[in-house]
């Protein structure tokens, strides 16, 4: 690499999504519901769609309730895809 070269970047970031912990029963794994707002191709009427996300939690520390705020990554396992970077608000 030369002076005038600029060190590259990674053009794509990675995609992220918020959601709620639905099940934290695996270890190192937790489950996210992410919401999503989507207009009816037909119909043109909102509608909530709801995916569920197999997301790394290394220490265990998300629980079911909790928003969580989630990146995602290489494949981790079989369904694993995504990572947990933080805990956005705990459950009551």
């Amino acid at each position: 690499m030369t002076t005038d070269d600029q060190p590259t970047t990674r053009e794509n970031s990675r995609k992220v999504r918020e959601g709620v912990v639905v099940s934290d029963q695996m270890q190192s794994s937790i489950v996210v519901a992410v919401r999503d707002r989507v207009r009816h191709r037909r119909f043109g009427k909102t509608v909530l769609r709801t995916k569920r996300l197999y997301a790394h939690d290394e220490r265990n520390e998300a629980k079911v309730g909790d928003v969580v705020r989630i990146v995602e990554t290489r494949p981790i396992s079989k369904l694993k895809r995504w990572r947990l970077t933080e805990i956005v608000e705990r459950a009551r």
